[in-house]
């Protein structure tokens, strides 16, 4: 390996649970690639995400900051220019990072025209980021690069004409769950499409160039449709039923954030023409939704090990950082939900595996670290591999020395967000009668407990010992009364630990400007 760490590979698939990997018990799911990067590197089993959906979550991770901070609280809300991020950082240092995917960045507005195209779209790319090749499926760019389906239709002319949405509707043109699998072909897939991208962006190094390359990865993000032969990868035998109540009533006590869901959320978020409620379907619909969430996970491992093997090929696996994580999870019918939403944990916990080449890793290899980590601590650990500082205002920590044997790094907390406010679709959606100023409800989760704040609707409290799967709400039990106080004084010490920093370390003195370590 040379002396200086020069290459990163950001790895960011959509949407897979962190439950949802072979080497972490997950017998269902046919991940033999990731696990074997996992053998290369360390897994941090109990890894959460600070947010959902996809804005909220993606700018955690690029700027390493808890949500209460850069205040992306849902998709479509702008990220405020005077916030630094990942890209910016590599550029300022010499590295020209490179994006396959998307970032769900709305940018700044202040200074820009109000029919600037980018605020029309539900997230664009944030500043800095060369564009290799961009998901952008509903506004039609003429530039091929950027749409996926104007790909597809001139290297398959049989599927010209059609949209994104048409070629992931199932080929029986079902509006139920079915096991059908999608009306595109596998080799034509969005998954197929981003990783040719990203292989002829490896194959155009020069040699002895450093590399950053973000890889992202739309899938296993809903349609819940799979090409074939992906679609019937995992038997349906073999997959779990969702861990939910009788009824949709019983859980948690009916808060009513959870009512509201249920009579609310559609089948047609999760698949083209979906006709229904989510929470009606029927146990064979969520296990058909199940099997083709196992598919698109299959497709994708496939794909990333195309992309590590062009590394390989290239002979470039000594001199890489590989990371692999997800921006947010799925309910995946748990709770008689889908999507990323609210405060469960199938919604923010995700992967994480890190692949640092250095012979300082060598005796963490193939390694499961069980402390809880966040997204917020990516940034961090890429910035130290490659002998940079993390910025004051970051909220997250490098994993590095923990990599390389020197000390647990984890935590025995892990803090998430979410607003009730209406996203890029219907930002003036109103939900239980809240103005968007009364929306956000925060988690802090212990090992123990579950803690749910909402600010204008009850908390929620769950005793994770007794109650693993968060059915019962504990909060109004005179028995939890100081277990409930404890969690709120965390949770407040949390925030104000934590509050924007972006230039209180400094003040003035009679010697002048004091920056404090």
């Amino acid at each position: 390996m040379s002396e200086r760490p020069r290459n990163v590979l950001l790895i960011v698939v959509d949407q897979w649970r962190g439950d949802h990997l072979g080497h972490l018990g997950a017998s269902w799911v046919r991940t033999p690639r990731i696990d074997a990067l996992a053998a290369r590197g360390v897994s941090f089993a109990r890894h959460f995400c600070q947010g959902a959906p996809c804005g909220p979550a993606r700018t955690s991770l690029q700027t390493g900051k808890y949500v209460m901070n850069h205040r992306v609280v849902h998709n479509g809300v702008p990220l405020d220019a005077r916030h630094d991020h990942l890209a910016r950082m590599l550029r300022r240092a010499g590295y020209d990072p490179a994006l396959v995917g998307y970032s769900t960045t709305t940018p700044d507005p202040r200074g820009l025209a109000r029919d600037d195209p980018r605020l029309r779209t539900n997230g664009d790319i944030a500043d800095s980021w060369t564009v290799v090749a961009q998901m952008d499926e509903a506004h039609g760019r003429g530039d091929v690069a950027r749409n996926y389906a104007r790909g597809v239709a001139e290297n398959a002319p049989h599927h010209a004409g059609r949209g994104a949405e048409a070629l992931w509707a199932p080929a029986s043109g079902a509006a139920r769950p079915d096991g059908a699998p999608a009306v595109v072909e596998a080799r034509f897939s969005d998954s197929a499409w981003l990783t040719g991208a990203a292989l002829d962006y490896l194959r155009a190094r020069p040699a002895g160039e450093p590399w950053m390359l973000h890889f992202g990865l739309y899938r296993p993000h809903p349609p819940f449709t799979a090409p074939a032969p992906f679609h019937a990868a995992t038997p349906l035998a073999a997959i779990p039923p969702p861990v939910r109540a009788a009824r949709p009533a019983d859980e948690a006590g009916g808060h009513p954030y959870l009512r509201h869901v249920h009579a609310t959320l559609g089948l047609g978020g999760f698949m083209p023409g979906g006709e229904g409620l989510v929470a009606e379907l029927a146990d064979d619909e969520i296990a058909r939704i199940r099997q083709a969430y196992c598919g698109l996970i299959a497709e994708a491992d496939m794909r990333i090990g195309m992309v590590l093997d062009e590394i390989a090929a290239r002979g470039m696996l000594d001199d890489t950082l590989i990371v692999f994580t997800s921006d947010h999870g799925e309910q995946l019918g748990d709770h008689y939900l889908l999507g990323k939403l609210g405060f469960h944990d199938a919604s923010f916990h995700v992967p994480l595996i890190v692949v640092d080449p250095s012979p300082a890793a060598d005796a963490t290899r193939g390694t499961v670290v069980r402390g809880m980590t966040e997204s917020v601590d990516v940034l961090p650990t890429i910035l130290d591999w490659l002998g940079m500082a993390t910025p004051h205002t970051c909220d997250g920590h490098s994993l590095l020395a923990q990599i390389r044997g020197g000390g647990d790094r984890t935590r025995d907390v892990a803090h998430f967000e979410f607003s009730l406010r209406g996203g890029f679709h219907a930002p003036d959606a109103r939900v239980l009668g809240l103005d968007w100023r009364s929306c956000d409800l925060a988690v802090l989760r212990t090992d123990t407990h579950k803690y749910v704040h909402f600010q204008a609707l009850p908390p929620l409290l769950f005793d994770l010992r007794a109650d693993p799967h968060e059915m019962v709400d504990r909060s109004r039990d005179p028995a939890c009364a100081d277990v409930l106080l404890e969690m709120a004084q965390r949770m407040l010490s949390w925030r104000m630990h934590h509050a924007e920093r972006e230039l209180v370390n400094l003040s003035a003195s009679p010697e002048g400007l004091v920056a404090l370590a």
